[in-house]
Parts: C-alpha cells; sequence; structure tokens
C-alpha cells in the first residue's frame, strides 16, 4: 500500500444523544471531541442525531398519519382546477 493516500481508520465512539446511547466501533470520520470509554481508554467521539435507539422503525413507536384526512384535503384543494379529470369526448 502507498503511503499517506489513505485514510485514518481507527476505533471511534458514535453517541446518540437523544437516546444516551453509543458504541464503539472502527470508523475514518474526522472528530474533536474525544470521550473515555468502559475500557478505561480514550477514543475519538462522533454525535449523531439519530440511531437505531432513537429511530421510529426500529423502536417501534412509529406515527401513523391520517391519510384519509389528507386525500380529501387534496381532492378539496384541486378540485376546481380541473386537473385529473379525463377530456370530454366530442359528439
Amino acid at each position: 500500500m502507498k503511503k499517506g493516500i489513505h485514510p485514518n481508520y481507527r476505533p471511534v465512539v458514535f453517541q446518540d444523544a437523544s437516546a444516551h446511547f453509543a458504541f464503539l466501533t472502527q470508523s475514518c470520520v474526522e472528530c474533536d471531541a474525544t470521550i473515555k470509554w468502559e475500557d478505561g481508554n480514550e477514543y475519538p467521539l462522533y454525535k449523531l442525531d439519530i440511531s437505531s435507539a432513537s429511530h421510529p422503525f426500529f423502536t417501534g413507536k412509529m406515527k401513523f398519519l391520517d391519510t384519509t384526512g389528507r386525500v380529501e384535503k387534496f381532492k378539496k384543494k384541486y378540485q376546481k382546477s380541473g386537473i385529473g379529470k379525463q377530456a370530454e369526448e366530442p359528439k
């Protein structure tokens, strides 16, 4: 391998601030902050906005939208414009 062309691949702690969840893995991501991990070593810290601990799909706390109300609102909005109506056939 050539020297100086590869990124710095090292252990990094990823922390989800909203869920108070962190995990240690290997990454090339650039970080300025550091954190002391459970094993006593200090690692670079990368803060996440969302992770599997806080994402609704993985937590099972998904929100179901009122789709019928949205469809009715859409139809009402474009009812007068004539968009979506089939063209009348000449007699």
